[in-house]
């Protein structure tokens, strides 16, 4: 039990999940004003406004660089984590989420012609992010450190 009430009272791992937390109700709060749907994959879904990747990851990062400083090699880690979770979610992941909006139109289309084509699952279209998507979520996950750090 100790373990669990250490993780709780580590306030850089509390910002971090407190971003990640934030980031997906706002995400799904976005999503169901602007559709008026109720999606719950949107709870733990990839892709979206914040980017909840972006928003865990500068929480991690500001809240440990005010623990420990910026000339710290914690700091340095996750500051290099940071960048590379928000460059990836702005790239490969994003387009991937393209191919796969147009692999489910293609296949549409197909069904559409009377192609029998077996099609379990359509592909995942909501999975990376636009620049402002990260940009949002990098913003949120500061506030959420500088919040929980108290500064």
């Amino acid at each position: 039990m100790d373990f669990i009430t250490d993780l709780l009272q580590n306030q850089v791992f509390v910002s971090a999940a407190l971003g990640w937390l934030v980031a997906q109700v706002l995400k799904t709060l976005i999503h169901l004003i602007l559709t008026k749907q109720f999606v719950a994959e949107r709870m733990v879904g990839g892709g979206g406004m914040p980017s909840s990747h972006s928003a865990t990851v500068c929480a991690l990062a500001t809240s440990t660089g005010i623990k420990y400083g910026g000339g710290s090699f914690e700091f340095a880690i996750t500051a290099m984590l940071a960048i590379i979770v928000m460059y990836d979610a702005m790239g490969v992941r994003r387009e991937t989420g393209k191919q796969g909006r147009v692999l489910n139109e293609m296949m549409e289309v197909f069904m559409n012609m009377g192609k029998q084509i077996s099609v379990e699952e359509r592909l995942k279209e909501f999975v990376g992010h636009t620049p402002l998507q990260v940009l949002m979520g990098a913003i949120l996950g500061t506030l959420i450190a500088v919040a929980v750090m108290g500064v």
